[in-house]
């Protein structure tokens, strides 16, 4: 069976996540963008944890239901040096276990717990219960792996379980680093709230024998993923090099002359495009035969939002994305499956910005520093409007 699946979320105990980050709010929003499989984030959070519990019903080999939608546990964990990790637990009674065995001020008040364990100590202890484990979002420049070490074994000392690319990079990028042809690619949305704009912006397409723990395992250990779904990179808010308070993009050679400083007095941050350059063996990508396929993706509501020139949650936006799920039941059947002559009968403008999404006739302004890139679509698609451009800071 094929599954989609986000990993990589938020519960309402993280930081700068919304409320509304609750079981039955990503049950529902999770089936309309056409997921089967979430993660539920922050589950070594006591209080997630119980509400976990309340809100889904055990299926038997870590899979807990809530409204027709399956959930595994996952959470991220920061560890030393500001390093974030992912890791994939096999029920609650590990999860709450491994909460109280990590060295952790903070687990009891934030979702996602910060420890002094490197990653290699991550990694061992996890393994005793049968978790996965990999970095996660590996080459962002604040927290990802890639920001500290040259190789991913200097981190975790032994082959973790998979390498989450993150919003800023792809299978394009991270198939020119060499020591990453072995490991499987996760691509998650880090979804703070429940808006399908948010949740499933990043997914995968897995091959599972049933829904089960086991058998999510087995497919990314054994690289048993069909498709990697994302946003394209340069939309990424740190693909570029750029200053974090001014945004400027900077180019890299010129930062590191400048001693990281911007002339605002900001601070330069290296971009996930400069740092994969870096590290990189090959200029071009060199795909191992498992690797599947990439699909650049963009969330329908920001889609319709550059038609309407309003933003992603106002009513009238919701409304018409909510019109087109009503028509075609998932929001990844409108951008990727149904015939753009069927989306046409719904709404011309809309399908007219999905043709040029899929046609990748769009330009687009490179993200950096913090900011999220901007998508410029064509005078054809805006018919009589002024140029306009959509940042994608709603996410």
């Amino acid at each position: 069976m094929l599954v989609n699946a986000d990993f990589h979320v938020h519960s309402c105990f993280s930081s700068a996540s919304s409320k509304d980050m609750l079981i039955k709010n990503m049950a529902s929003k999770s089936k309309l963008k056409g997921l089967q499989l979430l993660g539920t984030g922050d589950a070594f959070h006591p209080g997630w944890l119980d509400m976990i519990e309340e809100s889904t019903t055990y299926s038997g080999d870590g899979i807990y239901a809530c409204d027709g939608m399956d959930f595994v546990l996952t959470t991220e964990v920061e560890g030393r040096g500001r390093i974030h990790h992912l890791i994939i637990i096999p029920d609650i009674d590990i999860a709450r276990e491994l909460s109280e065995k990590l060295p952790s001020k903070n687990k009891n008040v934030d979702g996602r717990p910060r420890t002094a364990y490197t990653g290699a100590e991550l990694l061992d202890m996890v393994r005793e219960y049968d978790c996965m484990i990999g970095p996660a979002h590996a080459f962002t420049p604040w927290t990802g792996m890639y920001k500290s070490y040259d190789s991913i074994y200097d981190c975790y000392e032994k082959k973790p379980d998979f390498v989450e690319l993150g919003l800023s990079a792809d299978t394009f990028m991270a198939d020119t680093v060499g020591e990453l042809k072995d490991f499987s690619f996760l691509t998650n949305s880090d979804a703070h709230s429940p808006w399908p704009h948010r949740l499933g912006r990043e997914f995968n397409a897995l091959e599972l024998e049933d829904l089960s723990y086991s058998a999510i395992k087995n497919s990314i250990k054994h690289r048993k993923i069909k498709a990697n779904y994302g946003l394209v990179p340069n939309l990424g808010k740190y693909h570029m090099t750029a200053c974090t308070k001014c945004y400027k993009l900077i180019n890299p050679e010129d930062a590191k002359k400048k001693g990281m400083k911007c002339e605002c007095g900001g601070r330069i941050k290296k971009g996930v495009d400069f740092r994969i350059s870096e590290i990189a063996d090959y200029s071009e990508p060199k795909h191992p035969d498992f690797r599947p396929e990439y699909v650049h993706l963009m969330p329908l509501a920001e889609l319709i939002s550059t038609v309407l020139d309003k933003g992603v949650t106002t009513k009238t936006v919701q409304a018409k994305w909510q019109k087109l799920i009503d028509a075609f039941s998932t929001e990844i059947d409108v951008l990727i499956n149904v015939s753009l002559d069927e989306i046409a009968k719904i709404d011309s403008d809309v399908s007219g910005v999905i043709e040029s999404f899929r046609n990748n006739t769009i330009d687009v302004v490179p993200g950096g520093g913090g900011k999220y890139g901007r998508i410029l679509f064509d005078d054809a698609v805006q018919k009589n409007k002024s140029t306009k451009t959509v940042t994608l800071d709603s996410f």
